[in-house]
């Protein structure tokens, strides 16, 4: 029962933002989002830990939650977004979206090597997926399972909707496969890489405190020789996105592999740190991420 009414809800919700002008919703995404700042002070403690990591220890504590109650409004933002995303609106979608620095992406293609863009939590990474394919550089994108089969199920139909080609990132999928499959085919995967929801990945430097990260994308790229490239969407002050590729990560030529996608893993945080840095409120993470975070 539990599970019908959470698919219940998500259904609602696209129903309701899908029928606003994309203003409206944005708008109410953003108070929503506000709002739920308030709703739990543990929550907004955690927030304020991420942000004070960005700026600096001696930032003042109302900047702080500032930023803070700024990242949860940006949140809602991308919850409005992707609820009023329906797939008849993907031509409006792309129309208001910048790609930067992309030139670089179509040498690598043109050449039959494949590509894979690997994202931190900014802004709305799914319009970022969205344009790839009405600028010839349609995704593979890997997702998370979650609990809720329907839930998922609405995810995929909506994400395909958009031009993004999804697999479900669960036991017995194929998933390596299929990204393999996809590079070695010359073509793009997408992976949204900057949290380590399970602590197995690689231990890393992020913001002058040590974590992990996920190994995902740099060990698919020491595998295939395929090109990566760390991908960031911000969100425009008003509609729409920029969609910013950044400079190419190579992984250093060591002996080992493990060696190599311990050092292509800490260069990707290298520029996660990079990306965020231009538009911290935008970065959502809402889970810990820190050792002290746990404690």
């Amino acid at each position: 029962m539990k599970a019908l009414l959470e698919y219940g809800a998500f259904r609602a919700l696209s129903g309701f933002f899908g029928v606003l002008p994309e203003l409206l919703a944005r708008r109410i995404g953003l108070g929503l989002g506000y709002l739920l700042s308030f709703a739990s002070r543990s929550k907004l403690e955690l927030l304020e830990r991420h942000q004070r990591r960005i700026h600096g220890p001696d930032t003042p504590p109302k900047v702080v939650r500032r930023l803070a109650r700024a990242m949860s409004a940006s949140y809602g933002r991308y919850w409005a977004e992707v609820f009023w995303a329906h797939p008849r609106k993907r031509q409006v979608i792309a129309d208001h979206i910048d790609v930067l620095d992309v030139a670089k992406v179509y040498v690598e293609q043109d050449a039959g090597r494949g590509v894979i863009f690997a994202l931190p939590h900014l802004g709305n990474w799914e319009a970022a997926g969205a344009k790839a394919d009405f600028i010839r550089l349609r995704v593979l994108a890997a997702a998370e399972a979650l609990p809720n089969e329907r839930i998922i199920d609405w995810f995929t139909k909506t994400r395909e909707g958009l031009g993004i080609d999804v697999v479900i990132a669960r036991p017995g999928a194929g998933v390596t496969k299929a990204l393999v499959r996809r590079l070695n085919e010359g073509r793009v995967v997408a992976l949204v890489a900057d949290r380590d929801l399970k602590g197995t990945g690689v231990e890393v430097e992020l913001f002058g405190e040590k974590t992990t990260m996920p190994a995902g994308p740099v060990a698919l790229a020491d595998r295939t020789g395929a090109a990566l490239y760390p991908v960031a969407a911000y969100f425009k002050a008003g509609r729409g996105h920029t969609v910013v590729v950044g400079d190419e990560i190579r992984i250093p030529d060591l002996p080992t592999r493990e060696e190599r996608i311990e050092a292509g893993t800490r260069a990707f945080g290298v520029a996660v740190e990079d990306m965020v840095r231009k538009a911290p409120e935008q970065w959502h993470l809402f889970q810990p991420n820190w050792p002290s975070d746990r404690q």
